[in-house]
């Protein structure tokens, strides 16, 4: 069977317009992490507990609705029945240096059966036993949303008759460029996230300047619940509170370096018993841990933060960073919680072209992957 394709008279798939309902997303995402950040510190400088708690509230809320968004968009998503087609090879570009499955980015002429050929670009973890299968002009079969064309994915085992479709088809090359495409946050999300970071804190520290920067310390009963800062050599600091504790290593540190994680958690944990934690949030130089208000209150949530596979956590931000297709990763997050029952490590990882995580379990085994798409 035989399949030639003629030049259609125009894309078939144009991108997305517009980026203002991501920019404002980006806005407002910034606000409430900068409005819940600022509030956090400051309810612990001003022995504040209820701007404490409002702190911590929405930074909460705010992951339940963003949680609730997410998993509705994804239902709809999973309502929408893939669409099957015929696709060949226009380029592609393997990322060296991975053991099993390498990040391959793919230029791709897509010739649905009823509907206009697309171009569209795609990056996918091929195994490298199976790289030679792949060249261009290849032609092979792809699934896609039909909304959706931008998450494109090849299928690597096809029914026997898309295999017998794929053994006598020629495509022609639909022109160009790959219009099929995800509209990407890229500079302008993180710009305005900043901006709203900025201005969500800036509004914090001004409604409470005066309880800042006028605190009379002197009069102060001696019991009154302080936090404790203090800085070492090394330019790391600690801010410690009954309910929290925040680690902030110097320049030329890392969290992910031998032995760092554990000696700050063990800074905040040493000498007070067998303190139990709702969350740990660790950034390259910022960990942040979430303690429990009481030593027997949210026993289904709560965990021994000084318990966890540290030795697991380099290999895995590293597995995040260069296996789930984020091209020049940005920024990354390990966090730790029983959210669902049982104790989760997630690490997401973000950069220009979008985000991905991946999941592992109390062991640091990993158990689930999502990758940019």
């Amino acid at each position: 069977m035989t399949i030639t394709t003629g030049t259609p008279p125009k894309p078939g798939i144009q991108p997305r317009p517009g980026t203002s309902l991501t920019l404002a997303r980006g806005l407002v995402t910034g606000g409430v992490i900068g409005t819940s950040l600022a509030a956090l510190v400051v309810g612990a400088v001003v022995n504040s507990g209820p701007l404490f708690g409002t702190g911590s509230g929405l930074a909460a809320g705010y992951g339940l609705l963003c949680f609730l968004g997410v998993r509705r968009q994804r239902d709809r998503e999973a309502a929408v029945a893939p669409r099957t087609a015929l696709a060949m090879i226009e380029s592609m570009d393997a990322t060296t240096g991975e053991p099993s499955d390498v990040p391959v980015r793919f230029d791709l002429s897509v010739v649905p059966d009823d509907a206009p050929g697309f171009r569209v670009e795609i990056t996918q973890a091929i195994n490298r036993v199976d790289l030679p299968d792949y060249r261009p002009r290849g032609v092979l079969v792809v699934q896609y949303p039909p909304d959706r064309p931008w998450r494109a994915r090849i299928v690597k085992r096809p029914t026997p008759e898309w295999e017998d479709r794929v053994a006598g088809a020629r495509l022609d090359t639909v022109p160009g460029p790959a219009v099929a495409r995800e509209s990407q946050e890229g500079c302008s999300f993180g710009l305005v996230a900043l901006v709203g970071l900025l201005l969500g804190a800036a509004a914090v520290v001004l409604l409470f300047r005066a309880d800042l920067f006028a605190q009379d310390t002197a009069a102060l009963p001696p019991s009154a619940a302080q936090p404790s800062v203090s800085v070492s050599s090394t330019w790391s600091s600690t801010v410690e509170t009954s309910a929290s504790g925040t680690v902030t290593l110097g320049p030329g540190q890392s969290f992910l370096d031998q032995g760092e994680l554990r000696r700050a958690v063990d800074s905040l944990t040493k000498g007070r018993g067998t303190r139990q934690a709702l969350t740990v949030v660790v950034q390259d130089r910022l960990l942040s841990i979430v303690f429990t208000p009481t030593p027997t209150g949210t026993q289904a949530l709560q965990f021994d933060p000084g318990s966890l596979p540290y030795e697991r956590f380099p290999a895995l931000v590293q597995e995040a960073v260069t296996t789930l297709g984020v091209h020049s990763p940005q920024t990354w997050q390990l966090s730790v919680d029983r959210l669902t029952g049982s104790l989760t490590i997630r690490i997401g990882v973000t950069g220009p072209g979008g985000s991905a995580s991946l999941e592992a379990d109390g062991q640091g085994r990993v158990v689930r992957r999502s990758p940019v798409g």
